[in-house]
């Protein structure tokens, strides 16, 4: 395994660009294909790529403030005290993998934003504790738990087409949770994920201590001292008293608790607006003072400098996409020789594929949707089964999606190819999983 993980690491290193590299060359393929393939010409498939630019700026804005709000949550006293007590209790670099992944995995089975920020967190915190722990590792570890959020409470798909009035309800109807992520099998998956992968990536551990990069203990310990400093040297002044206030962090926080109550009471429906809202207020309380939550948010604002920059190239993408008809050719072409046992096995790997190019299970469903539900229908595939089979094909990707790693790099300041190598082999096991649980579901229902 050591062999196969290190072949993977030095073609990764050797080869593998920055993500914003790999986002800008995505984009020039793309529009290649959609000429060459589509046969659209250039003019019109550079015009579709502009004008869908900035089409998913509010999700992106979405996105940004769940991961740096996030972050604000995860490094709140309690939860750090949390995490500190885990991590005392761990003494060896195995276990150290272990726990990283089954940290970032729980945490983002319950909100994708939340497990990506607290799995890179607890990764950084395990490696200054415990010696001897491969620290690209532990961060590829703790990253590679972001998979389960397909399977989880916020997997986009399944939560979208559970909620009345969903924008393909005409054509589908409303799926409920219970027939999705809820399911037997989906629950035996997640199961057998959460259990496999810790072991598989404490398995890739190296065995050879010279092959060990140990975190520099240096960076960690001049950014505390830096913040110690900074809140040391702070005149205490009427305004500082009033930043320092538990008082106003209590009183809005209640007063957002109230609206949330309200909200829900009346009939409200959880979404990714409300998401945010929670975890904000949430936020302020748990960290006490608005001088704290600024503090922190302002380290937390360095997770999502990647997201703001790619996500609208990868808009840009998506618009190409859909606008040439690259999506419907990639589904038609899987779809095909798919019968209504074996579409879901087919949808999964195009939804595979297509992630490289539109790496958002919203913005993914809009442009593959459309296309696998009909092919449901005419096949009398199961619809709950194919809307499954597509987020499990984004989580699956997402392993080797360099965008999505972005806040874990940026909490680590590692780069992506120290990390690439590890979460290959981890995408190949989950694979492994994810295609024998659609295969499977598809035969025996």
């Amino acid at each position: 395994m050591e062999k196969i993980t290190g072949f993977f690491t030095n073609l990764m290193r050797k080869y593998l660009p920055d993500p914003f590299v790999f986002a800008i060359g995505l984009t020039i393929l793309t529009l290649i294909l959609a000429v060459l393939v589509e046969g659209q010409g250039f003019v019109a498939a550079t015009t579709s790529w502009g004008a869908g630019f900035w089409n998913l700026l509010s999700f992106t804005t979405q996105m940004a403030v769940i991961l740096a709000m996030g972050y604000v949550l995860a490094k709140a006293p309690i939860i750090d005290r949390f995490l500190n007590k885990i991590v005392s209790l761990v003494h060896t670099p195995r276990m150290a993998i272990i726990v990283a992944t089954l940290v970032g995995g729980i945490g983002s089975y319950l909100n994708w934003g939340f497990g990506l920020v607290i799995g890179g967190i607890i990764a950084k915190k395990l490696a200054l504790k415990v010696k001897g722990v491969h620290y690209p590792l532990i961060i590829a570890a703790a990253y590679s738990g972001f998979t389960l959020y397909g399977l989880g409470l916020s997997a986009s798909i399944p939560v979208l087409i559970s909620t009345p009035g969903h924008p393909m309800e005409k054509a589908m109807g409303v799926v409920p949770l219970s027939e999705t992520i809820f399911s037997i099998p989906m629950l035996v998956t997640s199961l057998i994920v959460i259990i496999t992968l810790p072991l598989l990536n404490a398995w890739l551990h190296p065995k050879k201590k010279e092959n060990v990069i140990e975190i520099n203990p240096e960076i960690e310990a001049r950014e505390q001292v830096a913040a110690a400093t900074a809140l040391g040297n702070e005149e205490v002044t009427f305004a500082t008293k009033l930043n320092n206030s538990r008082l106003l962090s209590l009183a809005i926080g209640i007063i957002g608790i109230i609206y949330v109550v309200s909200f829900f009471s009346k009939g409200g429906k959880l979404d990714l607006n409300m998401i945010n809202f929670i975890i904000l207020f949430l936020g302020i309380i748990l960290l006490g003072t608005p001088a704290n939550y600024v503090s922190s948010l302002n380290d937390g604002i360095k997770t999502i400098s990647g997201i703001i920059l790619q996500y609208p190239f990868y808009a840009g993408i998506m618009a190409i996409m859909a606008g040439s008809g690259l999506v419907d050719t990639i589904a038609h072409w899987f779809v095909q020789f798919s019968s209504a046992h074996t579409l879901p096995f087919w949808g999964l790997v195009s939804s595979f594929v297509i992630n490289f190019f539109a790496p958002s299970a919203g913005g993914h469903w809009v442009v593959q949707g459309p296309f696998m539900i009909d092919a449901a229908k005419e096949l009398h595939a199961s619809i709950a089964h194919t809307s499954m089979s597509v987020m499990l094909g984004n989580a699956w990707n997402d392993l080797v999606q360099p965008f999505w790693i972005l806040p874990a790099l940026a909490l680590s300041n590692l780069k992506l190819k120290d990390v690439m190598g590890y979460t290959v082999v981890m995408m190949f096991w989950v694979g492994i999983i994810y295609c024998g649980a659609v295969l499977l579901w598809g035969f025996f229902g």
